[in-house]
């Protein structure tokens, strides 16, 4: 079967934040950082919650810092900016999927292509008809982006209209990124399939997709979004996370 499929090509594109995003980005970083280092290995794992949503603060930041619902502005947002720069260039002759675990970034993207006048589909957790979703964007030439929650689109759908694939943020288990890729490169495709993963230099980001290289394990458990990932966890793995 993986003989008959066109080729494959994966890609990351490094985003550089701007000022205001980095020092927002920092300072969540430093107060996270703080508390783990001030704390012993099993408070550590007493306030896993407490960590995972500071991890999770982290990856938001890396999308916008708008996600935080903390009153931050939405213009620092480089993400944002160099997809909707990369659908502008390639939807004229390619059609786009859009994968992000945060519904709220998938809003932020929804607006831009709303603002520019570009057809998109648009599917979460909370999408109701789904197989007219799906065959809209199959079906239609003119729609040309198709945005997806990895919730909602990890597994069971056939999406090979489409021949760009974007991960915008890093869900860390290889498995689950290429599970979301295979959506467009599967039985069906005939055109070459290209994915582009993008991550923020000096973040999380960059330090989990190293990570993914060299601990498995330690990514796996990562994805578990429950407290009992943190076991597997050192505090000094979690401070090189940081």
């Amino acid at each position: 079967v993986a003989r008959e499929l066109p080729e494959k090509t994966e890609m990351v594109i490094y985003c550089e934040m701007n000022t205001e995003q980095r020092k927002v980005y920092d300072s969540y970083e430093r107060e996270l950082r703080e508390f783990i280092a001030a704390v012993d290995e099993d408070e550590v794992h007493k306030n896993s919650m407490h960590v995972l949503k500071g991890l999770t603060r982290l990856r938001q930041i890396c999308n916008s810092p708008v996600l935080l619902k903390e009153g931050y502005s939405g213009d620092n947002a480089v993400k944002l900016e160099l997809l909707m720069d990369q659908i502008e260039n390639k939807s004229g002759a390619h059609k786009i999927l859009v994968f992000s675990q945060f519904v709220g970034m998938l809003d932020l993207v929804k607006t831009k292509l709303e603002e520019k006048n570009i057809p998109f589909e648009y599917l979460t957790g909370q999408t109701k008809d789904r197989g007219a979703r799906v065959h809209h964007f199959q079906n239609n030439e003119a729609v040309r982006v198709f945005l997806v929650s990895l919730k909602a689109g990890g597994v069971g759908l056939n999406l090979t209209a489409a021949d760009y694939v974007y991960l915008v943020d890093p869900w860390w288990n290889p498995a689950a990124e290429n599970q979301a890729i295979d959506r467009a490169h599967r039985i069906g495709q005939n055109k070459n399939v290209v994915a582009v993963r993008l991550i923020c230099l000096n973040t999380i980001e960059e330090k989990i997709v190293k990570l993914q290289k060299k601990k498995n394990k330690l990514i796996r458990d990562l994805v578990r979004a429950d407290a009992s990932f943190f076991n597997s966890l050192s505090k000094k793995e979690l401070l090189d996370i940081l």
